[in-house]
């Protein structure tokens, strides 16, 4: 098999505080707080548009499923943070991934991916930016619990490639630091999510273990 490995250098010089992974429905036009320092938004291969490199390289990750045929089913390892793509029951990608943490965990279970959204919107989580200057406020926002300050707009964090399988969760692009740290969904480098999302249809099986 000619697997494709793409490696990140460690690029962290963006605060990531604030790239959730816990997703909801829909929510307000799409903020701009992902965009790098001085406004100009970054394209990271394994992240996507304004979303900050992995904390370690990623020499996990590949994607060798463009010719395969067959069903697909994905299956996401908790304890080895990765997610493993088949078709037709052969091995035709890999991702490494960053799961829920232990406060806000991914269930185990079987489920069918419910719904797929490109360009999705957190209805929970997202940042705290000044109304006249723009300037963040908090990076770290719940909406259920955070009560927004005077002067200040809340902004829904994008949640790209999103591919919902039980309640608010879902896969989808998001920062990975190297450990189970998201408030339940499955965050993947961009690249991979783009793989993940253009092969699946919804009923596609998800096995999480």
């Amino acid at each position: 098999m000619n697997r494709t490995r793409i490696t990140t250098l460690a690029l962290l010089s963006l605060s990531v505080g604030f790239i959730m992974s816990s997703c909801g429905p829909g929510g307000p036009p799409r903020s701009d707080y992902l965009t790098g320092i001085g406004g100009a938004v970054r394209q990271d291969t394994s992240s996507g548009a304004g979303h900050p490199a992995p904390a370690i390289p990623d020499d996990v990750s590949y994607w060798d499923g463009d010719s395969a045929t067959g069903s697909p089913v994905i299956r996401i390892n908790r304890s080895q943070q990765k997610a493993f793509f088949y078709k037709g029951g052969v091995l035709v990608g890999i991702s490494r991934i960053s799961s829920g943490n232990e406060d806000h965990g991914t269930p185990p279970g079987k489920y069918k991916i419910l719904q797929k959204d490109q360009a999705h919107l957190s209805s929970i989580y997202g940042v705290f930016k000044d109304k006249k200057t723009g300037m963040m406020i908090n990076d770290n926002v719940d909406i259920r619990t955070d009560k927004i300050p005077p002067g200040a707009v809340f902004y829904n964090a994008p949640m790209p490639n999103f591919m919902r399988f039980t309640g608010g969760i879902g896969m989808h692009t998001g920062y990975l630091p190297g450990y189970a740290a998201s408030h339940g969904c499955i965050r993947m480098p961009h690249h991979m999510s783009t793989h993940f999302f253009e092969n699946v249809q919804v009923g596609t099986p998800v096995i999480v273990e």
